[in-house]
């Protein structure tokens, strides 16, 4: 499975001026809802990751809201576990809706795309503070560089390489540009 070619083909590979929700800026965007929104695709790449971190022995697999849920789902899925998602409670994540994990209950922390690490280790966060621990982490995209500053071990799909820009430093702004958003949060809740 090629991965790219997968977002070539659904248009999900955007060029333009992108606030991304870490709040850097970049000329290229993942959108994984649409990669995600065809449950075929959305099946292969769940499947894909389970069979890069099935030798972990999860037991419940667990994604930030709103991203990670689709994909954590398939992940789930082909794992044969559970699949919750933590969600936004006055700008913190937490588990919600009666989910809950237990002392010791081994998780796989599920994102669709990773640049700076940020919101995968606010999930790692949420399930260690359950006591639960975090055996790894996983995503379809890795915009991180290879370095997404992760305390366990870490798989992705596919590299991307896109350029990131902090921005005071963005040269798309420097000309005249203006970002346009995208994602699903805002950067002050990054």
């Amino acid at each position: 499975m090629d991965v790219i070619d997968i977002f070539r083909r659904t248009g999900a590979l955007l060029e333009g001026h992108f606030l991304l929700s870490s709040g850097l800026h970049s000329p290229g965007y993942m959108q994984c809802a649409l990669v995600l929104q065809h449950p075929a695709d959305a099946e292969a790449c769940g499947t894909a990751i389970a069979e890069r971190v099935k030798a972990l022995g999860i037991q419940t697999v667990l994604s930030p809201a709103l991203g990670g849920i689709v994909i954590g789902q398939e992940v789930g899925r082909a794992l044969g576990v559970r699949a919750i998602f933590a969600e936004r409670v006055n700008g913190a994540l937490a588990l919600r809706r009666g989910f809950a994990l237990s002392p010791g209950e081994r998780v796989l922390v599920v994102e669709d795309v990773v640049t700076t690490g940020g919101s995968t280790r606010e999930t790692i966060d949420v399930a260690t503070a359950c006591g639960a621990v975090v055996v790894g982490a996983a995503s379809i995209i890795d915009r991180s560089g290879g370095n997404p500053g992760l305390s366990v071990p870490y798989h992705a799909l596919a590299p991307v390489a896109l350029p990131t820009y902090q921005p005071e430093a963005c040269p798309l702004c420097a000309a005249g540009s203006t970002a346009i958003k995208p994602g699903s949060r805002t950067p002050a809740s990054a």
